[in-house]
């Protein structure tokens, strides 16, 4: 819990920083009002690393870029239509990014979530049409003058998240701001105040005005948070994610009287915070991994379709990893995510139980190569997931595959120390096998090189002369069974 005297020392020492210096005497000798919003102040006041400066002033977009052109190194106007300048300002070798945007007074149809823009005249109007009261502050620089009007100081001490306006006519104005209080909770770690939560509950429906590309923005900025739980169970509990991305709700199957087995959906929470542990620990100070997130909290999506209630109590999910690898890439194209990240993260689901079967019997380095092929580019992610799946707590259980996955990943090492796999070829390429065989460019060449790659992944490097003696002998074969 923050105090409200340590906020205003953080906030000033901020607005005292070289660029925001630097800009708001430009704009003060300009005769333009000038204020940092939103963000930077809620974060600024909360201790939290302040990556944005964002400014709102009463200067027109013109009037903006004339105000800044003789103190920034570049502008640009992608944003212009919406009153917003961008700005990179370098003082004394600090160089810091900024926008500033005219104040905004804007209305919304109601239809769709795009606002007919029209430009505001004062900053209070301005802050109440920004979603939650925490964003809806604003410090005039170079004043130094906190300007709260909706109560945005007391919700940041109490951790709470407010809209503004009454969160029916924020919301109805903009349903992506449901959305956005997913992230916030998980972001902040603040709970949703009781008004604002049954009011997205009540007009879940209305985010499917929301283009996909935006609510996919939302989701990932939701799961690339720290502690993305609490924005998930969120969207859960008040309906929004069964219209959004529906197989996660899916997971909270009933459980049978007579059949039990684990919670599903509190699984796959578990299992996306572990991945973001182990992915942590292993990469400390990297930026998080949406794709192996993605997968930890999809992973078991498989599941509801392929859950068989079997005699005696046991249940099954046969194939639930191939399904929900489908499920996956159907529901990620939906959202518009990129070829990429769909590609990848319907693999990670489809290989998620492959290393299970290590457990049963120990592998040969033929499987363990084939493992690792599998993978490919993937394989340190399906490391950190193959880990974070492991919630039993059963101790022993747990150990015992911890201590298997070990081994695994030693073997990989070793294999990789002696054999270079992470390029695992045949010990002969295309042209060589055109060239001993005698054969043209064709279906021929890829069936021998497929072969070659097998006995590769099987035995080893044979090197070139074993390796042209046994396709002259798989060659014979072939051709006399044909």
């Amino acid at each position: 819990m923050v105090s409200m005297a340590e906020s205003l020392v953080r906030l000033s020492e901020l607005a005292a920083s070289p660029v925001v210096t630097k800009v708001a005497t430009a704009f003060s000798a300009a005769g333009f009002e000038l204020a940092l919003v939103g963000g930077p102040v809620r974060d600024a006041m909360l201790g939290r690393p302040v990556t944005d400066l964002d400014f709102t002033t009463n200067a027109s977009p013109d009037e903006i870029l004339a105000v800044t052109k003789p103190i920034a190194d570049a502008q640009w106007d992608i944003g212009r239509d919406f009153g917003t300048i961008g700005a990179r300002v370098t003082v004394n070798g600090v160089t810091e990014t900024v926008e500033i945007t005219t104040y905004r007074a804007d209305a919304y149809d109601g239809v769709t979530r795009k606002p007919v823009v029209a430009f505001g005249t004062n900053l209070e109007d301005d802050l109440h049409r920004r979603d939650f009261t925490v964003n809806a502050m604003a410090f005039r620089v170079p004043e130094k003058v906190l300007v709260d009007p909706y109560g945005g100081v007391e919700d940041l001490l109490a951790e709470i998240l407010r809209t503004p306006s009454a969160p029916e006519v924020s919301f109805g104005d903009d349903p992506l701001r449901m959305l956005r209080a997913a992230r916030f909770a998980a972001q902040l770690g603040f709970a949703v105040e009781s008004a604002t939560a049954a009011a997205m509950s009540d007009m879940a429906d209305s985010i499917r005005i929301v283009s996909p590309e935006r609510v996919q923005g939302e989701l990932s900025k939701l799961l690339l948070t720290d502690k993305p739980r609490a924005g998930i169970e969120l969207l859960v509990d008040t309906g929004i994610a069964e219209i959004v991305i529906p197989e996660i709700p899916a997971l909270r199957l009933e459980i049978d009287e007579h059949h039990h087995h684990k919670d599903v959906y509190q699984h796959s929470l578990t299992v996306l915070e572990q991945a973001i542990d182990y992915e942590k620990a292993r990469h400390p100070g990297e930026a998080p991994d949406l794709t192996l997130r993605l997968a930890a909290i999809l992973h078991d999506i498989g599941k509801p379709a392929t859950r068989r209630l079997e005699p005696g109590g046991a249940v099954s999910f046969y194939h639930h990893d191939m399904v929900g690898s489908k499920l996956a890439k159907k529901r990620l194209t939906a959202l518009r995510y990129d070829n990429d990240t769909v590609k990848d993260v319907s693999r990670l689901i489809e290989l998620h139980l492959r290393f299970f079967g290590y457990t049963d019997g120990a592998w040969t380095d033929s499987a363990v190569r084939r493992y690792v092929r599998d993978a490919g580019h993937l394989l340190e992610r399906l490391h950190i997931l193959t880990r974070a799946d492991v919630t039993t707590r059963n101790r022993r259980k747990a150990d015992r595959l911890g201590f298997a996955y070990d081994d695994l990943e030693a073997r990989i090492a070793d294999l990789r120390e002696r054999e270079e796999m992470e390029s695992v070829r045949p010990d002969l390429d295309g042209n060589e096998i055109q060239r001993i065989l005698g054969i043209k460019p064709g279906r021929e060449v890829g069936e021998a090189y497929t072969w070659l790659l097998e006995l590769r992944l099987d035995e080893g490097p044979l090197g070139a002369e074993e390796a042209e003696r046994r396709l002259r002998q798989w060659w014979a074969l072939r051709n006399a069974s044909s």
